[in-house]
């Protein structure tokens, strides 16, 4: 399945998720992060995105690998933050 959604993280900025996942499995096949926030370095969501496939769409499941990813990788964002991230993607699903 497909899903879509925008979302405004309160106190930081607007992100855009394309999501596809396999509603059979529950998890992510494919996932499109953009918005108007900063991250450093550059391919930051790039690389979280391709972290998350196969990833189960649950929401406790998606913040710790999301924050681990972001600490282990030493990542920064400006805008963005794992709880609104991980709300973004739960708001795809239908």
């Amino acid at each position: 399945m497909k899903g879509k959604s925008v979302y405004k993280i309160p106190n930081g900025k607007l992100i855009k998720i394309n999501l596809e996942y396999d509603d059979e499995t529950n998890k992510i096949i494919n996932i499109c992060i953009n918005g108007d926030f900063f991250a450093y370095p550059e391919e930051a969501i790039e690389i979280i995105e391709k972290e998350l496939i196969h990833t189960n769409l649950i929401k406790e499941e998606l913040e710790d690998k999301i924050s681990f990813i972001i600490e282990n990788k030493n990542f920064e964002f400006i805008g963005l933050n794992p709880e609104g991230l991980v709300k973004g993607i739960m708001m795809c699903i239908k």
